[in-house]
C-alpha cells in the first residue's frame, strides 16, 4: 500500500495516468506524486538541472523570483542570514537578497552538495521551485523547518495543482523531475503540521513564518 510522502496518509489513491507516468493523491493533505519506483536517478536529475541557463543576468528571471524576494524583504531585518536551498547550477534569487543586504548560504544536491549548511540556524529560508523536485518532502522540509530560527521565514515557489481535469494538460507534469505537486491543501495542511502562519504573495509564491 502506497503512502503520502508528505503526510504519511495511507491509503492513496490513482489521480491521473498517462504514457510516462502514474501520480497518486492523497485524500488528507492533497499532495499528488509520483511513486518512488517511477522516479528518475539522481545522475538523470542532475543532468536534467545542468541544462537550465538561468544566471543572476537574467532579467526576466529576475522578475520571475521577485514574486518572493519583496515581499519576503520586506519582512527581514538588515543583515538577515539566509539560506537559499536547491539554488540550482546559476543561484539568482541568492544574489537578489544579498544585493539588498542579506548574507546568503547555498544548498544544491546537485551543484553545491554541503550538509554542514544545515548545522547553523538561519533567519530565512528560501526554495524557489524545489519542492516538485522533492522524493521525500516531508523529511525535506522538517529539515529545512528545523534549521529556521523562531520568528524565521520559509519561502517557497512552487506551482499549484488545481484539480484533476487542469492536471491532464497541465505542461508542468511533463518535467521528468517533478514528482510531488503541492496545492493550496497541501500548503494549508504544512502550516498547520508545523504550527505556523502562512502567506499567499503571489499565485505561485508562499511564505511561512515560524511561531
Amino acid at each position: 500500500m502506497k503512502r503520502c510522502p508528505l503526510c504519511t496518509h495511507e491509503p492513496v489513491f490513482d489521480f491521473y495516468r498517462d504514457a510516462q507516468r502514474s501520480y497518486l493523491r492523497c485524500p488528507r493533505c492533497s499532495l499528488v506524486f509520483v511513486p518512488k519506483e517511477q522516479h528518475i536517478s539522481l545522475e538523470d536529475e542532475c543532468k536534467e538541472y545542468s541544462k537550465h541557463q538561468n544566471n543572476p543576468a537574467d532579467v526576466g528571471y529576475r522578475k520571475f523570483l521577485d514574486r518572493l524576494c519583496t515581499p519576503l524583504s520586506q519582512k527581514l531585518k538588515p543583515n538577515s542570514c539566509g539560506l537559499d536551498f536547491g539554488c540550482g547550477p546559476g543561484p539568482t534569487l541568492s544574489v537578489m537578497l544579498a544585493e539588498r543586504g542579506h548574507r546568503m548560504t547555498l544548498y544544491d544536491k546537485c551543484f553545491f552538495d554541503d550538509p554542514g549548511v544545515f548545522s547553523q540556524p538561519y533567519d530565512f529560508i528560501t526554495a524557489t521551485e524545489v519542492v516538485e523536485h522533492l522524493s521525500a518532502p516531508r523529511e525535506a522540509l522538517d529539515k529545512l523547518w528545523t534549521s529556521l530560527k523562531p520568528g524565521g521565514f520559509l519561502g517557497l515557489m512552487t506551482k499549484l495543482v488545481i484539480d484533476q481535469q487542469a492536471f491532464t494538460t497541465w505542461h508542468y507534469k511533463n518535467d521528468p523531475t517533478h514528482i510531488s505537486y503541492f496545492s493550496h491543501d497541501s500548503l494549508r495542511w504544512l502550516a498547520d503540521y508545523w504550527g505556523a502562519s502562512f502567506e499567499v504573495v503571489a499565485a505561485d509564491a508562499f511564505i511561512f513564518t515560524k511561531a
